[in-house]
């Protein structure tokens, strides 16, 4: 019964360490004094941005970290939990917006794109916008100039059917 149950945690934790490597950002928060409703409607904002909340054991997320290489010991103690994304902004952007309605969820630190984050550059980071923000930004910046030729050449060419 004993092996069983430690079998069963050694592929959770190699579930979560897989699921950890996948993503481009990982972010630990504390949820302590948060009501059911909140984490819900927290889960609800990470889910329809492409976003996961994962509550786990302590001794489950050690393990998972310390397989990609990481140790976290004495950051996991309480309740914890893990927000994954595949965008390195929007798991900040996501919960500092919730933050901002609700001071009892804590952030404690990130990993994005495999380096460890401090929670001061996490606020930085979700000042930015997402991917597609970023993208249209770049396109903006890119077609600029493209647009400047296109007005001179055009008053050119008005100035000289006149």
């Amino acid at each position: 019964m004993k092996e069983a149950t430690l079998k069963k945690k050694a592929e959770l934790v190699d579930q979560y360490a897989d699921k950890f490597r996948e993503s481009k950002s990982l972010l630990f928060v504390d949820y302590l004094g948060l009501t059911v409703a909140e984490i819900s409607e927290l889960r609800g904002n990470l889910y329809k941005e492409g976003c996961e909340m994962h509550v786990l054991k302590n001794n489950i997320l050690r393990r998972a970290t310390k397989a990609l290489g990481h140790d976290f010991d004495d950051a996991f103690v309480g309740p914890n939990a893990v927000v994954l994304s595949d965008d390195a902004t929007n798991t900040s952007r996501i919960v500092y917006d919730f933050l901002k309605r609700n001071r009892k969820l804590k952030v404690k630190f990130g990993i994005i794109e495999g380096k460890v984050v401090e929670e001061s550059e996490l606020k930085i980071l979700a000042r930015l916008p997402n991917k597609d923000g970023m993208l249209s930004m770049l396109l903006s910046v890119l077609q600029a100039p493209i647009r400047k030729l296109a007005i001179a050449v055009k008053a050119v060419a008005e100035k000289q059917e006149a």
